[in-house]
């Protein structure tokens, strides 16, 4: 264990308190809301509730393992014979670390859930999800294997099997997170070009910028959580001393991009089944060339009803 990786081990643990205080304000501003409206309360309601307070529940148990981890090495255990070094390689596989692993793997689980499942909101087609349904199944297996491989007798997550285990468990995972993002993200662009077409043409889909601007595609596709984990299983693949940080940041934005999407759901500016659906079974484009100019227009029908009644029914619908 180098300096390097004691440095990055420290910031790691900083930059986990700072985000954590980032996830404690979604958490408040998702449930404020969704109590503003409790008279109303439907299953789906129930349902993110529970799901917010899961994700900090473990993001919780993860924040604090890596913490107390810290300062027994630093602090409580710093004058032991052969230092810090000796005692993170005879606790690695400590319980409490297997316990934070866990939380953190169990948080991807859940996040990928979630991913998939925007896809298919925004897509309405099953198909969409088929290949991303087979990589979440084999996230299961693996990260089933890493927990093993990680948490027996002289495991250690950055080292040996445990790391081979956990490259393919990382990789799998975070394929899955960059696949979803990229669909999402192709799925909103479309949308939001075709919207903005007719806002400009025929001065409809006023709206849409609320369900297709970049902050819209950022939080829907959950970009910053699959930046995170390219940089995460890059460095964790080269087993780099800086890839605890990286992790850092990847653990972390595993639990606030789920919940700012359903921070989004549950203020009623998120995309719905019943949206995406209208909104694309109503686009009907007419391809106009120009002989002069070369231009080509591009003419968005029905779009106008659909984003109206949206924007009207936006606080009492039902969310999907």
């Amino acid at each position: 264990m180098s300096a390097l990786f004691q440095n990055a081990y420290y910031l790691a643990i900083n930059f986990n308190a700072i985000l954590y205080g980032v996830e404690l304000a979604c958490y408040e501003m998702t449930i404020s809301a969704l109590f503003r409206r409790r008279k109303k309360w439907g299953r789906t309601d129930k349902f993110y509730m529970a799901f917010s307070t899961a994700l900090l529940l473990l993001i919780t148990i993860y924040v604090s393992t890596e913490a107390v981890f810290g300062e027994e090495m630093w602090i409580v255990h710093a004058d032991i014979p052969g230092g810090q070094v000796k005692f993170f390689l005879e606790n690695a596989n400590v319980w409490y670390q297997t316990m934070g692993t866990t939380s953190s793997i169990a948080l991807n689980l859940l996040s990928d859930a979630l991913l998939i499942y925007r896809m298919y909101v925004v897509w309405t087609h099953y198909w969409v999800i088929a290949f991303p349904c087979f990589l979440y199944v084999a996230s299961i297996a693996l990260g089933i294997i890493q927990l093993y491989a990680s948490g027996k007798p002289n495991g250690n997550f950055f080292a040996g099997k445990a790391a081979q285990f956990g490259t393919a468990y990382y990789a799998t995972t975070i394929s899955l997170n960059v696949l979803a993002t990229c669909v999402i993200c192709a799925r909103l662009a479309y949308l939001g070009r075709a919207l903005e077409a007719a806002r400009s043409t025929q001065g409809r889909g006023r709206g849409a910028r609320r369900y297709t601007g970049t902050l819209a595609v950022v939080v829907e596709s959950a970009l910053p959580y699959s930046a995170a984990g390219i940089a995460f299983l890059v460095a964790y693949g080269m087993q780099s001393d800086i890839s605890i940080l990286f992790g850092a940041f990847y653990g972390m934005f595993t639990c606030i991009s789920p919940q700012l999407i359903v921070l989004r759901i549950v203020t009623g500016n998120a995309w719905t089944k019943e949206r995406a659906t209208d909104t694309a079974s109503g686009m009907e484009f007419e391809t106009l060339d120009d002989s002069r100019g070369g231009m080509t227009t591009m003419v968005a029908t029905n779009a106008e009803g659909t984003f109206a009644a949206d924007l009207k029914s936006i606080d009492s619908a039902e969310v999907v």
